[in-house]
């Protein structure tokens, strides 16, 4: 993986055996230049001298496939899978290739393959954890992709150039809006630099974008323009809590030295950055050490090491900043690091330590593990799942101040194995209530007040504007109940919820509310014929006109009965007296106060006045039409008994809205 050599260039010495044949000094030169890390450049060569050695030498043939295998897979190159594949069809002698092959198997998403050759290699080496967690793979991968995280990820354009490498972003401050990221991009158009041999790419320099007044990230820029009399790769940093000091990691490309990678800081003043000072940790120059990152308080580095007494090729330290030394230098443990490599720490404003991982149990790859602190020293230490990993690379994650966004690294959907920065972030949902406060006539009641009240104790009242409309904001999973008000009308409540939403969410609430001087009839009140008897379909009725009256505890009203012409009108007026007290005595039984109660019965005397939805409803009828006995017989006999049906009616009417 090519990010790793921002870290350090690995010595890797192999027992070489070289055989007489044709591509002697093709081979020869291979392995000079994969021994000093120069993996791009061996493997074009361990290609032409594959191409050049005969079928009949196996041995040979497998030995160099495993080489430019191991070539492709530090690199991410798409051919490490067959290279490793002919290695073991020619009997490469150690099973470490079998390790080798199901790893890259299960970073391209081989899962059932990968794990028949994790097994047959611990049927070699049974104690070896990379195999051990490789077999745990498929189960991991099933979990997790049935529980995946709210992030969403996508590539972020504006910061990657293709066919390049693009890696490690982290913010200047906790305002988020200065990025600094690594990259092997040209510095400039003319195209100048050198091409690395360990990767064919341009060396790695820092680079830096900003946010202007709309929001939008600019254009980046390098950050260090000057000529350098040695060539180095510098990237991958890090900032104090001011954002005035940067930490960073600088790697000397110099074949013939034993100098490490080392961390550097710049101080920033006057709008640039200064030249830069080594950070003396280690007293050893060999002794390879990156990937600052400074801890909330300025007071602690986390960094990488490859010190030969640690738990892996790469782990975890940490040390106290003093200066431009540092003391208290100490290994983070067996609960950090791994027999694999963790590297790209980075802390979050809240303590929080997120770092890359190839050696605790994940998805393939490096995967980006979340560590919080725990009472006394101890840390609770969390794979972030998917999106944010998956069987690539996934590495060098940054947030954006206390915000679930930000940005990280993986080589995901590359071909070549490139790195590139993706964004993430929880998206946060919006969840309102919204509406309209009408009239019976579907008029705007402005000003009138909407009241809602959470089972979480949130109370808020909103008034609404001209036109009627209100707009409230809530929480997720909150249970509300509304009440909409306005002087001169009856109060109504309603009930919405915000349970269960998994994004953002408008509830419409619409009131319609009825005016306290003039008669509002009940719907859904039925009788038995001829009798008072309520039948069990008026229960619905019934139960709005509860409502109503739960809604709005200080009134009292009458409920009146009235009938059609049909029949006498004092027999009439009894039985819709007795209706009316019918629905009286039920409101009692149901707990309503008697003294808010009185009936009336009508009978005949007070036909009903046509109101525009009854209008719109019947067309032969119009707006304040009186449907009297003489009106309605003018009428066609079907039309007649829909206009006595109409006067057949229970209403109620506010008395007064002083009760108690």
């Amino acid at each position: 993986m090519y990010k790793y050599f921002i870290f350090a260039f690995v010595l890797v010495t192999f027992s070489i055996l070289m055989q007489a044949c044709g591509s002697m000094a093709q081979l020869k030169k291979a392995d000079k230049k994969f021994e000093m890390g120069a993996y791009n450049t061996a493997g074009n060569l361990y290609k032409r001298a594959y191409s050049r050695t005969s079928g009949k030498e196996k041995a040979l043939r497998a030995r160099i496939s495993y080489n430019m295998g191991e070539c492709n897979r530090i690199l991410n190159f798409p051919n490490a899978e067959a290279n490793y594949a002919n290695a073991i069809r020619y009997e490469y002698p150690d099973s470490i290739v079998l390790l080798r092959y199901a790893q890259v198997l299960q970073r391209n998403g081989k899962y059932n393959e990968a794990i028949r050759n994790y097994k047959l290699y611990l049927t070699k080496d049974s104690g070896n954890v990379f195999a051990q967690n490789g077999l745990k793979c498929a189960d991991f991968v099933a979990s997790m992709k049935k529980q995946p995280t709210a992030y969403l990820v996508k590539p972020y354009d504006l910061f990657n150039v293709r066919r390049n490498h693009n890696f490690s972003p982290s913010y200047q401050n906790t305002d988020g809006d200065v990025l600094f990221f690594t990259s092997d991009r040209m510095l400039n158009k003319k195209g100048q630099q050198k091409n690395t041999e360990i990767t064919g790419l341009p060396a790695n320099a820092i680079y830096s974008s900003r946010k202007n007044a709309a929001g939008k990230w600019e254009k980046p820029a390098p950050v260090f323009t000057e000529v350098k009399t040695v060539v180095s790769e510098d990237g991958v940093t890090n900032f104090s809590p001011d954002g005035n000091t940067m930490y960073f990691t600088r790697s000397r490309q110099q074949f013939n030295s034993d100098s490490g990678t080392e961390i550097f800081v710049s101080q920033r003043a006057g709008g640039a950055w200064s030249d830069a000072k080594k950070l003396s940790i280690f007293k050893d120059s060999t002794i390879s050490v990156a990937h600052p990152t400074i801890s909330p308080d300025g007071q602690t580095l986390v960094f990488v090491s490859d010190k030969k007494d640690g738990f892996g090729a790469k782990d975890l330290w940490t040390a106290q900043i003093s200066g431009s030394e540092c003391t208290a230098i100490h290994n983070m443990g067996p609960q950090f690091n791994t027999d694999g490599d963790e590297m790209f720490p980075s802390f979050r404003w809240d303590g929080s330590l997120y770092f890359a991982s190839n050696g605790l149990p994940g998805l393939g790859g490096l995967d980006i593990f979340k560590a919080t602190p725990t009472k006394g020293d101890g840390w609770h230490i969390e794979n972030m799942g998917m999106p944010i990993n998956s069987n690539f690379d996934d590495f060098g994650i940054c947030f954006e101040g206390k915000a679930e966004k930000g940005f990280f690294s993986t080589n995901r959907k590359e071909a070549r194995g490139y790195d590139m920065i993706w964004s993430f972030e929880i998206p946060v949902f919006e969840y309102l209530v919204k509406g309209k406060v009408l009239d019976e006539k579907n008029n705007p009641i402005p000003d009138a007040l909407v009241r809602l009240v959470s089972n979480t104790g949130i109370n808020t009242k909103v008034q609404t504007k001209k036109d009627g409309s209100y707009r409230v904001k809530i929480d997720k999973e909150l249970s509300c109940v509304m009440l909409a008000t306005a002087r001169g009308y009856l109060n109504k409540g309603a009930s919405i919820n915000s349970l269960g939403a998994t994004k953002s969410k408008t509830i419409i609430q619409n009131f319609s509310l009825q005016t306290i001087f003039k008669p509002i009839q009940l719907e859904n009140i039925f009788y038995e014929f001829g009798k008072w008897d309520l039948t069990p379909a008026s229960e619905v009725g019934l139960q709005a006109l509860i409502k109503v009256l739960t809604d709005n505890p200080n009134i009292t009203i009458e409920i009146s009965a009235h009938t059609d012409y049909i029949g006498n009108n004092e027999a009439n007026k009894t039985l819709s007296a007795k209706r009316a007290q019918a629905v009286v005595d039920y409101l009692i039984r149901a707990g309503i106060a008697s003294q808010r109660l009185s009936s009336v019965g009508y009978g005949e005397e007070k036909p009903y006045v046509v109101d525009t939805a009854t209008a719109e409803q019947f067309s032969y009828l119009k707006e304040n039409d009186v449907l009297t006995e003489d009106n309605i017989l003018k009428l066609t006999p079907e039309q007649q008994e829909q206009a006595n049906q109409i006067n057949r009616r229970t209403e109620f009417r506010v008395l007064k809205t002083s009760y108690k």
